[in-house]
């Protein structure tokens, strides 16, 4: 059975990218070393700031589309209820 991630990116402003994954590690890592174009290597989101875990990957697609559309405030109290430092959460998930 596979897992699923919704993920949030950013950088110190910060700036916030929401994205979806089937392989968290991989795809962070891919961010962190500027192999994805885009928006995310044009404004350095390199932090990964939140994330969450889904067993289905439609359920996964739907809360990305949700959060996507939130308010930023929205999303940053969503971020630091969880992470309330904003730190990196990439170095807990790779142990």
């Amino acid at each position: 059975m596979s897992n699923y991630y919704v993920y949030i990116l950013g950088n110190n402003r910060p700036t916030l990218y929401i994205g979806v994954t089937n392989n968290l590690i991989r795809r962070v890592y891919e961010h962190k070393q500027g192999l994805v174009k885009g928006f995310t290597k044009k404004y350095g989101l390199k932090k990964l700031l939140y994330f969450e875990v889904f067993t289905n990957i439609e359920d996964a697609l739907i809360r990305e589309k949700r959060l996507k559309h939130w308010e930023r405030e929205w999303k940053l109290n969503l971020i630091k209820k969880a992470n309330p430092s904003l730190r990196d959460l990439y170095e807990n998930i790779i142990r």
